[in-house]
C-alpha cells in the first residue's frame, strides 16, 4: 500500500484514531483512482495543482458538499506535508489552495425545559433498555461526551468511588470527567439491569444492545432523536446537540471557558468558542435587564 508509511505516521505518531486514519486512507485512494483514470498516473507525488483542481470540480459536480470536499483536500494536504517532511517532494502542490466556502450551520441547543421534560416528565421503563436509554441521555447532558466516546466506554473506565470516569477522546487523548451523584444512581441501576442479559459477547463495554453486543452509533442517534422528538420541535435532535446543550448551559451559568474546554476534550479554545454565541445572548439579556442606564 503506497500510503502505508503515512497512515502509520497518523496512527502511531499523531495518535489519530483508526476511524480517522481509515477516512484519510479512503480520501487518498479516491484521489489516486481519479488521477489513474483521468491522467493514467499511478503515483501522486508528481501531481500538479490543476490536476487536483480538476478533482475538486468533479467532486462538486458530482454533488459532494463543500464541507466534504474540504475534508478530502485536508487529507491530501496532510499527505503532501508528510512527503515534504520525509524529503520525498520539494513543493506541496496544495500550498496555495483555498478551501471552498462553507455555510455556517448554527447549532441550536435544547432548552433546559426540553431536557427536563425528557428526563423528568416522560416515563422511562425500569427494564434494561429503559435504564440504558436514560443513562445515555444523562451522560450526554451531564458530561458533554461525544457519541463515539460513549459507544467505546468500558466498565473499567468508571470509578464510582471517586465519582469520575475515563474518556478516550480524539487522537487517543484521555481525560477524567466528573459524575453527578444523580447520574451515579442511574449508573448503578443500569449495571444491575445489564446483569440480567442472558448472553453478553462484548463483556467489557458499558453500553450494549439487548442481544449483548456493543451498542452502535446509529442506535445511539435513534435513541436521542426518538426521546427528544417528544419534547422538542427543533429540526436537529442528535447526540451532538446534547453535547452542545451541555456546553451552552454551563457557559450560561457562568462556567469558565477553559473548564468547559477541558470537560469537552477540546485541544484548543477556538473549538470551544463556537458554543459561546448562546451564552453571549444570555449575557446581553442579563445586561439589558439589569444595567441602571438602560431605560428600555
Amino acid at each position: 500500500m503506497i500510503f502505508s508509511s503515512f497512515l502509520d505516521y497518523l496512527l502511531l505518531e499523531k495518535n489519530y484514531s483508526e476511524l480517522t486514519v481509515n477516512a484519510y486512507k479512503k480520501d487518498l485512494q479516491d484521489f489516486l483512482d481519479f488521477i489513474t483514470s483521468e491522467y493514467e498516473q499511478e503515483v501522486i507525488h508528481d501531481v500538479n495543482y490543476p490536476q487536483i483542481r480538476h478533482w475538486v470540480v468533479s467532486l462538486v459536480e458530482g454533488g459532494l458538499s463543500n464541507r466534504s470536499v474540504n475534508r478530502k483536500m485536508s487529507a491530501l494536504n496532510s499527505y503532501y506535508k508528510f512527503l515534504m517532511k520525509i524529503g520525498d517532494i520539494d513543493l506541496n502542490p496544495l500550498a496555495k489552495h483555498r478551501a471552498l466556502k462553507v455555510k455556517k450551520n448554527i447549532q441550536i441547543p435544547f432548552s433546559e425545559k426540553e431536557i427536563k421534560s425528557v428526563l423528568d416528565d416522560f416515563p422511562h421503563e425500569e427494564d434494561f433498555e429503559g435504564l440504558r436509554n436514560r443513562l445515555i441521555i444523562e451522560l450526554f447532558y451531564s458530561t458533554g461526551i461525544r457519541r463515539i466516546e460513549l459507544v467505546q466506554l468500558q466498565l473499567e473506565d468508571f470509578n464510582l468511588s471517586s465519582k469520575t470516569f475515563k474518556v478516550l477522546g480524539k487522537r487517543n487523548k484521555e481525560r477524567l470527567v466528573p459524575l453527578l451523584p444523580s447520574v451515579i444512581e442511574v449508573v448503578l441501576l443500569y449495571l444491575k439491569a445489564r446483569k440480567t442479559l442472558i448472553n453478553i459477547s462484548d463483556t467489557s463495554y458499558v453500553f450494549l444492545t439487548k442481544k449483548g453486543v456493543k451498542i452502535y452509533e446509529t442506535l445511539v442517534y435513534r435513541i436521542i432523536n426518538n426521546y427528544f422528538s417528544l419534547a422538542s420541535s427543533k429540526v436537529k435532535k442528535s447526540p451532538h446537540i446534547l453535547r452542545h446543550s451541555f456546553a451552552t448551559h454551563l457557559l450560561n451559568q457562568g462556567a469558565d471557558l477553559n473548564a468547559v474546554k477541558e470537560l469537552l476534550g477540546h485541544s484548543s479554545l477556538a473549538s470551544t468558542q463556537v458554543y459561546t454565541h448562546n451564552s453571549i445572548a444570555e449575557l446581553k439579556k442579563v445586561y439589558l435587564n439589569t444595567h441602571p442606564r438602560n431605560k428600555n
